[in-house]
């Protein structure tokens, strides 16, 4: 088996380098994106933030938003923000992970890859649950090694469960997988931290949908509904698509218009899946890395699950990020015992084919912001309350302008009605782009 064992200053030096590339790479992924890496839920995330204390008829958790609120007092806009987050949350996770000696290796390559680059430089909620997950991952680490009481096992991970639910509530999976890992080991010690502080989570996220979610959005069962569910055969479909992509290590994102090129972008996907399994089946596992697959691997599957019952987006490597990770990182903490630093060739080869297609398909952030704030200060709404005319939620390119006038002034509502377009302070995207040339790509 070939290996390469690198003296420690050697990989001191590597590993510097890479944590260097990567914090570039996630700079031009959104620099280099036309509409600076933000989406739909980022209007509402930037919206929030701007408006808070006010709350506009949201089910979303506030915690995301309020950490954009917190760096905007220091004189930066919601969209640079939201940035710095991304940034500070790479930052926070391997300062942690080297600190404490925990996966730090394994952390820098995950990092560096093309997925976690982008979920690092976009304007979504997924990069801040990351530390979570990493210090959910540690504590209990902790709390299985017998280094803490089981009395600050509970106080510790039902703390962390809190801050999680309250970034994103898909963190309620992690609660169901602890209570499952408590359950599966009740005649071990530590069973009780895991159980406790599980239902503690699920309390918590009761209260949290009775006093929060119902009380300022009383009607989101309703549209709920009207969105409706996708059938199984389209659900396993998203499924297969979304983890091919997930564990593809170089490229996340098949081609949306189809041809062969994805053959081979899912094919490496599923390659690393079976990699996967193969080297977990025939290693020794730690009672640690067996418990993060575990929470990984229920989580995951109740990301699947959960869409018989509720409409979300597609399973796609930005929603599994959360619960991917943890997989990479023993799956990385296995290769350095074969392969030892040869394993950074990874991270190399993520870095190299991601700065390949953000370069090939790059767009113009700041150009595009100038264009976009130069026509809404012409046009007086640059500070104002705006309304953006869209066919359906699935408006595809029409969307992408709304997204753009976001980055400057968050304070954007989506209509569905028609006959809005009737009013002059309506904008859509004919009439904005009547007056303006915005550059923009499909495949960012």
């Amino acid at each position: 088996m070939i290996s390469l064992k690198l003296k420690p200053n050697y990989e001191r030096i590597l590993q510097i380098f890479l944590i260097i590339s990567t914090y570039v790479m996630i700079i031009l992924r959104f620099l280099l994106n036309e509409k600076g890496r933000v989406n739909p839920d980022s209007i509402r995330y930037m919206r929030q933030s701007e408006i808070f204390p006010i709350i506009d008829n949201t089910t979303a958790p506030l915690g995301y938003p309020l950490f954009i609120k917190f760096f905007t007092l220091f004189g930066i806009d919601n969209f640079w923000s939201s940035k710095l987050i991304g940034i500070l949350a790479f930052t926070v996770l391997l300062i942690f992970s080297y600190r404490k000696n925990f996966y730090f290796r394994e952390l820098v390559i995950a990092s560096a890859l093309f997925s976690f680059v982008s979920i690092f430089s976009f304007t979504m909620s997924e990069a801040l649950t990351l530390p979570l997950v990493l210090l959910f991952f540690y504590t209990a680490h902790q709390i299985i090694k017998n280094k803490i009481s089981a009395t600050k096992g509970v106080f510790a991970l039902s703390l962390i469960f809190i801050f999680l639910i309250n970034v994103r509530y898909s963190a309620l999976f992690f609660c169901l997988g602890s209570m499952a890992f408590g359950v599966l080991n009740f005649r071990k010690k530590y069973w009780k931290s895991f159980v406790i502080s599980g239902i503690v989570g699920l309390v918590f996220y009761g209260l949290y949908k009775i006093l929060f979610i119902d009380y300022f959005n009383e009607n989101y069962v309703d549209t709920f509904l009207e969105i409706g569910l996708k059938s199984t055969p389209t659900l396993l479909l998203e499924l297969y698509q979304g983890l091919a992509t997930t564990f593809n290590p170089f490229i996340h994102i098949a081609d949306p218009n189809g041809g062969n090129i994805n053959y081979g972008i899912y094919g490496i996907g599923v390659l690393t899946i079976l990699a996967m399994v193969y080297i977990f089946v025939k290693t020794t596992l730690s009672e640690t890395e067996k418990f993060i697959l575990m929470i990984s691997f229920i989580t995951i599957v109740l990301s699947y699950f959960v869409q018989y019952f509720y409409s979300v987006n597609a399973i796609d490597y930005r929603l599994l990020a959360p619960f991917s990770i943890g997989i990479w990182m023993v799956f990385f903490r296995k290769l350095f015992q074969i392969f030892n630093s040869l394993t950074y060739s990874i991270a190399f080869l993520s870095l190299t084919t991601g700065f390949a297609f953000t370069w090939l398909s790059k767009g113009d952030y700041l150009e595009n912001r100038k264009i976009i704030t130069e026509y809404l200060e012409k046009e007086n709404i640059k500070d104002e309350t705006i309304k953006f005319y869209l066919k359906s939620e699935d408006s595809g390119d029409d969307i992408q302008t709304a997204e753009l006038i976001s980055t400057v002034n968050p304070k954007i509502y989506v209509t569905f009605k028609a006959e809005d377009t009737l009013k002059k302070s309506v904008l859509t995207k004919q009439r904005v782009e009547r007056k303006i040339n915005i550059k923009k790509n499909n495949y960012q």
